[in-house]
């Protein structure tokens, strides 16, 4: 217990320590911070990997996943071609945005790509960007 001495009297001080509160929330945010990234599931495709800057966006985004089996999904939702397009309109009019992200597996055909961009075009939105993997060096060989 900690006393404050004024005038010779001890008397019980009534301050609490909070630093060991602030050291535990600390941690807790640390590891919250590292983990939380890994806790996150999603599609698993192969991405192409490019060379450029990260994209930053405001507001939530609409997410179009183009897997290699050929199958499309919005967000974690299974939709077909033909529903693409509605599905999107529906979507980005409800959240208010006008961007969406297509994240395509590196090994679709170019062709199913387009097809893919050009649904998503005819929704009204009026940003696409397309999700890649940073590029990654490897050391030169000995």
């Amino acid at each position: 217990m900690a006393f404050d001495l004024d005038d010779g009297n001890r008397r019980l001080m009534s301050d609490i320590n909070v630093t060991p509160f602030v050291d535990v929330m600390l941690v807790l945010l640390i590891i919250f911070m590292v983990t939380a990234p890994m806790m996150m599931q999603g599609i698993d495709i192969n991405l192409p990997q490019v060379d450029t800057k990260a994209i930053r966006t405001e507001s939530e985004r609409v997410l179009i996943t183009l897997t290699a089996g050929g199958d499309v999904f919005i967000d974690e939702y299974k939709v077909t071609l033909k529903d693409l397009g509605i599905k999107v309109q529906r979507i980005v009019e409800a959240r208010g945005t006008k961007e969406v992200f297509l994240r395509a597996d590196r090994s679709i055909p170019y062709g199913k790509v387009a097809r893919i961009m050009a649904e998503i075009r005819k929704a009204g939105v009026a940003n696409l960007g397309l999700v890649t993997d940073p590029e990654r060096i490897e050391p030169p060989k000995k």
